[in-house]
């Protein structure tokens, strides 16, 4: 991993696989086309070193996009190296591009990342695509986890401010749930997500009011990999509720999983206060975020549901299902999506939950 400003103008070309690798960039329209970034990446890779680029990958990574990167990709057998730039989706991609290519070819692509947002894609080894019914569904090895990260803070500069801030947001859904996940560690899993909370409380705001201060950004980008890449691949299972809504309400309806644990995770946090296992873990947090715990853990669980909706407020980013145009008929279809239920006590907390989000 390198991190901090011009890090990948610095070291990029060292990271390819040798000096006769060829890489073939995954990344979106917006950044083709409205940032100079891809050029830019394009030029300090030279023709010897440039493959390709393909900048058609869209939100949440359809599969079509994904058939048509992966077909030009397996076309050209000089190809060795992915390089993704964006955010979850083209990394996403560029994972399951890696995946399919070892299906056809026995061998998986070096995967080298450069995130612009903070939705911590990189940090694991699952590679979520939406397939042709609108479903999220997703792939997932060791091997695909990419190879080398390069958080550089003048690539994130160009992200815009909604999509940066929100995804700080998913970032500290990774953290929260981690806390109570079952098979999360407490090191170095648990003891990243706290930090990576504090971290995210505290620069979240200040990257709001100085979107350009590039500590901030490369502090919030730490601080994103804090929040996922100590669960490594101890994970079973989902990661709990809020991504489970996340997955029932992001592709079905358009909303980007910023957007989704913007709206999903403070109701989620006050929810599984009720069970003792995860007030207790929950409660933890509080001091990371400058409050102190009171002794209560069910109180105390529940004021961090509380703060992390007043962090939503603090950075601008209520909203509303309606605005997505989710209405009060697809509350069940969503609740049966995320809980895998179609009535029970869970399934009735989650109907209310979505309800009230409307």
């Amino acid at each position: 991993m390198h991190y901090g400003p011009y890090s990948v103008k610095t070291h990029l070309l060292s990271r390819l696989l040798s000096s006769a690798s060829r890489a073939f960039i995954i990344t979106t329209s917006s950044l083709s086309t409205k940032t100079p970034l891809i050029s830019k990446l394009e030029s300090l890779l030279t023709p010897t070193r440039h493959a390709g680029t393909f900048s058609g990958i869209k939100q949440h990574a359809p599969i079509a996009q994904l058939d048509q990167a992966t077909s030009t990709v397996l076309a050209d057998p000089s190809i060795d190296t992915l390089i993704s730039v964006g955010g979850g989706s083209p990394i996403d991609a560029a994972k399951a591009i890696s995946y399919r290519f070892h299906e056809q070819k026995g061998k998986y692509l070096h995967h080298i990342t450069i995130p612009t947002t903070l939705s911590a894609a990189e940090c694991t080894g699952i590679a979520g695509y939406t397939d042709a019914s609108g479903t999220k569904v997703s792939v997932s090895s060791p091997e695909i986890i990419p190879h080398v990260i390069f958080y550089d803070s003048t690539f994130a500069a160009e992200t815009p401010q909604k999509l940066w801030l929100s995804t700080g947001i998913r970032a500290l859904d990774h953290a929260v749930e981690s806390m109570y996940h079952p098979t999360a560690t407490e090191v170095p899993a648990k003891q990243l997500c706290l930090s990576a909370t504090a971290q995210l409380f505290e620069y979240l705001p200040k990257s709001k009011n100085e979107p350009g201060n590039q500590d901030y950004i490369t502090k919030l980008q730490l601080a994103a990999f804090s929040s996922l890449y100590g669960l490594g691949l101890n994970i079973k299972g989902g990661l709990g509720l809020s991504h489970s809504l996340g997955y029932a309400l992001g592709s079905p309806y358009g909303i980007p999983h910023g957007i989704t644990s913007c709206l999903t995770l403070a109701s989620v946090v006050r929810l599984k206060a009720e069970r003792a296992e995860d007030a207790e873990q929950l409660a933890r947090i509080l001091p990371y975020i400058g409050q102190s715990r009171r002794g209560d853990d069910r109180a105390d669980a529940t004021r961090v549901g509380d703060a992390i909706e007043g962090l939503v407020k603090e950075l601008g980013l209520e909203t509303r299902l309606e605005d997505y145009g989710v209405g009060e008929d697809q509350i069940p279809k969503i609740a049966k999506m995320a809980t895998k239920m179609e009535d029970g006590r869970l399934y009735d907390s989650v109907i209310e939950l979505v309800r009230s989000k409307l």
